[in-house]
């Protein structure tokens, strides 16, 4: 069986919600605490054995190109310095895999940004992780989907359930359940009336795709807006191929809202060996 050695990041999209902070920054570079969130992702991917990141970038985003290569003259200003731990900090960043960089001229979904990235893939499977879904998981919540990936040899989604109220919001998934946590997908809604969804179990942007799903972007024909989505990819397979959703074990943190960003930012900190006891002391603080 092929091994998961490969994941792609789509990183290309505006992060409007974020304005005016992201109109001179990537959104995927905001901090939670002290790393921006796309080093969570990648963090989780490596940890997951992951050996080969590919970005799939668009205009302004060159600050994550630099962000995970080599910077020479920061490194020598803290060996000079002895600043020994944030040295280590800096030089394991553009050393835990192997990047690439793909460029996606102009913004036509999700989908199109994954044929981007085709042909650094091949015929092998690969993860794909979206840059606004972290999951502060014991075991990687890409590594959990991989599991799956091996015993089924399909296709996979990351699940989660959310109140019925919510579901409007999300692609939902109409599923049978095969064993504890994993379902064989037989539906798929974007954003559905609540009344109209066949559960309350939403599709959160992480995913195993195989050659056969990119074989259906490539027949995908685009939207009224000239997107081609991953979702419709999908749907056209339903039927077609076997392909399962597992609903992860973790805390999901939606960074691309803003409420989401911050509960993250709060959550970490409340983690974080440097500053968790004070920032702990400040909230107690400020409840009184």
């Amino acid at each position: 069986m092929a091994q998961i050695k490969k994941a792609i990041i789509p990183v290309a999209g505006f992060g409007t919600r974020f304005l005016p902070a992201t109109k001179a920054q990537p959104k995927e570079m905001l901090p939670i605490v002290d790393k921006p969130i796309i080093q969570y992702l990648v963090e989780e991917a490596v940890a997951a054995g992951i050996e080969e990141i590919i970005f799939v970038t668009g205009r302004g985003k060159r600050a994550i190109e630099d962000h995970f290569d080599c910077s020479f003259e920061l490194e020598h200003t803290l060996v000079e310095k002895n600043k020994t731990d944030r040295l280590e900090a800096i030089y394991n960043i553009s050393n835990m895999a192997k990047f690439s960089f793909v460029r996606q001229p102009k913004p036509l979904g999700d989908g199109d940004a994954l044929l981007r990235a085709r042909h650094l893939i091949g015929d092998e499977p690969c993860a794909v992780l979206f840059g606004d879904d972290i999951v502060d998981a014991e075991k990687p919540c890409i590594g959990q989907l991989m599991d799956v990936f091996y015993k089924y040899e399909s296709p996979v989604l990351a699940l989660m359930e959310v109140p019925k109220e919510e579901v409007s919001s999300f692609g939902v998934v109409g599923a049978t359940k095969v064993e504890d946590r994993v379902y064989a997908i037989k539906e798929l809604v974007e954003k559905p009336k609540m009344e109209e969804a066949p559960s309350n179990l939403i599709i959160v942007g992480k995913y195993i795709v195989t050659p056969t799903v990119f074989d259906a972007l490539e027949k995908v024909v685009p939207g009224k807006d000239g997107e081609i989505r991953l979702a419709d990819a999908l749907i056209s397979m339903l039927g077609k191929q076997a392909f399962y959703g597992y609903k992860f074990e973790g805390k999901r943190y939606d960074c691309g809202s803003k409420l989401g960003f911050l509960e993250a930012t709060v959550d970490y900190a409340l983690k974080h060996k440097e500053v968790k006891d004070a920032f702990r002391d400040f909230l107690k603080a400020k409840q009184l």
